[in-house]
């Protein structure tokens, strides 16, 4: 016997309470989850979503009631996306419910918000035989609305009547029940993007921007739907080919959805799009009010927009005619989730781009490992975009070892090379972006004086440093005192990099007082309209530097920025995650590719205490094949993805001990059913053992096939929910984490 368990409303706060129906013979194998189905409730027939098939009674199975059949009429979007979050829920490993929380994010209704207008019902006669009434029984409220309601055509916005004109709705009410006027109501949705002004649109493809956009056009003709991996230098024009893309799909009376990695980005992409297709493009973000997220989801459904542009949760926009989703910046650490279930967008975009046979185009400048493997697999269709528009040339980039600066008594952060070129800048009225690159910092400790980094003998990472002057390997546990001195060459310069923006803005505003400088960092943008206005106030040279973190580095277009200094490149280096020469390389070459986007020829200066190290080179040169070719030979060396697959399951609990033994458990109970070809490794601490009093644990596996890997997770599933043992841990799983774990 089969047993369906079925939601009846989807609104977010319903979504823990389905119920379950037996599955009648006759519909076995036709039901299927995210189908519609007709159910019995109490005394009436309703309707319900199918979220699990199951063999598992949960009641008294002979008081269970059967389905009554499948829905008739056509199958609405939140079919495929309970679909989709069923596929989400066994690939990746969670609940049901958390797949569809994840899937229907903004479904919680709010008010509407009405629009009211009053017209005249009476002819223009009446109108001045009823006014001359008015104005004799001295009714001044009455007449004035009357007067200015005869003047207009198209009747009078409530809300002007109200406030401009200081009416009450006790007087509107009067005239209406006299026949004079009436007031009509409808909804209107919020809409993020209507403050836009759009501007003139002109643009002609050039001959490689042509080809690449041919030969998706002349797939999607074919009727091929496939995955494709646009790998265009920076400034190569990849935005202009999403556009024609899409204007296609739309020609075709196809939508299409724009992923872009962070919020910061929202602002420039949106006025690009905004400024070619105009009301048909909306957004979709955490910024949003509550209100204005809902509205964008029905204005999605009933068709009034065209194009969804936002991070992750924008792929789950429920659009019913999906044709083409683009994920910008592909290689982006957002696009993971990091919360259950462990989603990547970049898989759950193709997996809904075959329920919908819509094509899927994935877009980056220095394309993630991940990707471009499955592009030289055949699994992804590879296009590339070599050269920048109107042939303009890559930036010259310089090396500046910090090393040296040390030694010659440069103990700034601004290398002494940096100083000078942001000064000519300065002089000739261009802009310049400082990136500091903090991301994945970790208190690695690294010597000022020969660049040595302190690193675990066992493991190729770095150690990270921990309170009690103990360093820690992340991976196997290895632990030892900090040196006094530097193991390599005996310096005493050792130590860890602590300068922040908000510090590097006071040196920079003092070695150049005469610059306008704004500052991009979490503390300052903090508010709904601060990404946008910062980028604004730096696009019309309202400053003359931006300082920021990885955020300004992502897909920005500032045509006259002209130097690009890289403060600390080696930071993201020596953490502890293999990813971390991938991340180094990718930001380095973002950020180069942020100078001579304009008519001037750009300039970029990295500045690093490891100038010899592949990732550092390799950006600098702007060569994502060397890169590539010694990244991926390390991943097949040490059995990581992409190569291999990686499945770490993570134990949280408040109770050191309990987490503990939950841990062991399940690590005992994989030596039992693994198959040889799996490695295991833990349990272990994670890479930080606590947070907020929650202690965390890791298990991983290591293997070739991912299926293999995801039958093993539903096997330990089913271990869990036997076992009560674990109902104070939290256990998730994650395969293939982009980062440190």
């Amino acid at each position: 016997m089969t047993y369906a368990n079925v939601i009846v409303d989807i609104s977010i706060d319903k979504l823990d309470k389905t119920f379950q129906y037996r599955i009648p013979e006759e519909l076995e194998g036709k039901i299927e989850v995210g189908v519609q189905v007709d159910i019995p409730f109490g005394r009436r027939t309703l309707t319900g979503y199918v979220v699990e098939l199951t063999d598992r009674p949960e009641y008294d199975e002979t008081k269970l009631k059967p389905v009554m059949g499948i829905h008739k009429g056509s199958v609405p979007i939140e079919s495929q996306l309970i679909a989709l979050a069923a596929w989400m829920r066994k690939n990746y490993g969670s609940t049901m419910n958390q797949a569809l929380k994840a899937v229907l994010p903004i479904r919680r209704k709010t008010k509407e918000i009405e629009k009211r207008r009053i017209t005249l019902l009476c002819s223009k006669e009446e109108a001045v035989r009823t006014l001359a009434l008015y104005e004799e029984k001295h009714y001044t409220a009455k007449a004035r609305l009357l007067r200015e309601l005869a003047k207009q055509q198209t009747g009078l916005d409530y809300t002007y009547a109200v406030g401009t004109l200081r009416l009450t709705a006790a007087t509107i009410r009067s005239m209406e029940k006299e026949g004079i006027l009436a007031v009509t109501s409808s909804t209107r949705y919020r809409n993020p993007v209507s403050h836009m002004k759009q501007r003139e649109y002109q643009l002609i493809l050039n001959e490689n921007q042509r080809q690449v956009t041919e030969a998706v056009i002349e797939d999607l003709r074919e009727g091929k739907t496939d995955t494709y991996l646009l790998k265009g230098v920076t400034g190569s024009g990849k935005t202009e080919v999403y556009m024609e893309l899409i204007a296609h799909m739309i020609a075709e009376g196809k939508q299409a959805i724009v992923l872009i990695p962070e919020i910061a980005l929202t602002y420039q992409t949106v006025m690009r799009f905004y400024n070619r297709f105009g009301d048909r493009v909306s957004i979709m973000n955490s910024r949003l009010s509550q209100g204005e997220r809902y509205d964008q989801y029905e204005r999605a459904k009933a068709g009034d927009i065209d194009i969804m542009i936002g991070p992750r949760s924008a792929l789950f926009a429920p659009f019913p005619r999906l044709g083409l989703i683009i994920i910008d910046e592909e290689h982006e650490n957002s696009y993971k989730s990091e919360t259950a279930p462990c989603y990547h967008a970049r898989n759950v975009a193709i997996q809904r781009g075959k329920m919908c046979h819509a094509a899927v185009v994935l877009g980056s400048a220095t394309p993630s490992v991940d990707s471009f493997y499955q592009a030289e697999l055949g699994n992804y269709h590879l296009l590339e975009l070599k050269e920048r528009v109107h042939k303009k040339p890559l930036p010259d980039c310089e090396i500046v070892d910090m090393r040296q600066e040390l030694k010659l008594g440069n103990r700034s952060i601004l290398s002494e090379r940096l100083q000078e070129l942001m000064e000519e800048r300065l002089k000739k009225h261009e802009q310049i972006m400082l990136f500091l690159n903090r991301r994945g910092i970790s208190a690695f400790i690294s010597c000022r004086s020969c660049g040595n980094v302190i690193k675990c003998p066992h493991c190729d990472v770095s150690l990270s440093q921990h309170g009690g002057g103990r360093l820690v390997c992340h991976y196997c546990g290895y632990e030892e005192r900090m040196p006094k001195v530097c193991p390599s060459c005996g310096s005493k310069y050792l130590g860890g990099f602590k300068a922040g923006t908000q510090k590097i803005e006071m040196l920079v505003q003092k070695r150049f007082p005469q610059a306008r400088i704004l500052r991009m960092d979490y503390d300052t943008t903090r508010t709904k309209d601060s990404y946008e206005n910062i980028l604004r106030d730096f696009s019309n040279h309202e400053a003359d530097i931006l300082i920021g973190t990885q955020m300004i580095v992502k897909g920005h277009d500032f045509p006259e920025v002209t130097l690009v200094g890289v403060l600390a490149a080696d930071l993201s280096l020596h953490v502890a995650d293999f990813h971390a020469s991938e991340r180094t390389f990718q930001l380095l070459t973002q950020a180069v590719g942020r100078a001579g986007r304009g008519t001037k020829p750009g300039q970029a200066v990295i500045q690093t205490y490891d100038p010899e190290h592949f990732a550092v080179q390799a950006a600098a040169n702007q060569d994502y094949e060397a890169f590539y070719r010694q990244e991926i030979a390390y991943r097949k060396l040490m059995h990581y993805p992409p190569v291999w697959n990686l499945l770490v399951v993570s134990c949280a609990g408040a109770d050191e001990e309990e987490t503990g033994r939950a841990a062991g458990m399940i690590a005992n109970r994989l030596k039992t059913m693994i198959p040889s070809e799996i490695l295991l490794v833990g349990p272990a601490d994670a890479s930080i053992a606590k947070i907020n009093d929650i202690y965390r644990k890791v298990i991983y596996m290591k293997g070739e096939d991912y299926q293999a890997l995801v039958s093993i997770k539903d096997a330990l599933e089913t271990f869990l929910r036997e076992n009560k043992v674990f109902s104070h841990v939290t256990i998730q799983f994650n395969f293939n984490p982009t980062s440190g774990f």
